[in-house]
């Protein structure tokens, strides 16, 4: 429910005083989720074909659009929420109000239940990873 509110008719005190545990939250920045896309296409983009955050779809503090190409070159349009991620589209730059996909908590995830060469070469990275942990440390 919307309602109107003159910020004028509202009462100075507001309840918190200024030595409330609430004082901590004061100037703290809404996370934003343009930047959050730019760490999980960097995070990932070895694995893809090609990814990146739309420039053409709005961000906000609250959602981002990435593209992405599998290596199967299948293209899909994410959304990135504190939801999680989900394919809205499956082409680039684009939204589908009728697609109903679900949310995943993480990129990896979402991958890999769309592209089977992301995880193998996914896979392939951790094991050389792992292996070169176990060098280094003998």
């Amino acid at each position: 429910m919307e309602t109107d509110c003159n910020p004028m008719e509202l009462p100075n005190n507001t309840g918190f005083e200024e030595d409330s545990d609430y004082r901590d939250f004061e100037g703290t920045d809404v996370k934003d989720m343009r930047l959050e896309a730019e760490a999980v296409v960097n995070d990932v983009l070895f694995a893809v074909s090609n990814m990146f955050v739309s420039k053409t779809l709005p961000c906000a503090e609250d959602v981002a659009y990435i593209n992405v190409e599998t290596r199967e070159r299948n293209r899909y349009c994410l959304e990135l929420t504190e939801a999680g991620l989900r394919v809205v589209a499956y082409d680039f730059d684009q939204t589908d109000d009728r697609l109903q996909t679900p949310y995943h908590e993480t990129v990896y995830s979402l991958l890999d239940s769309l592209s089977p060469a992301y995880r193998e070469v996914f896979g392939n990275a951790l094991l050389q990873r792992l292996e070169a942990l176990k060098k280094e440390s003998q």
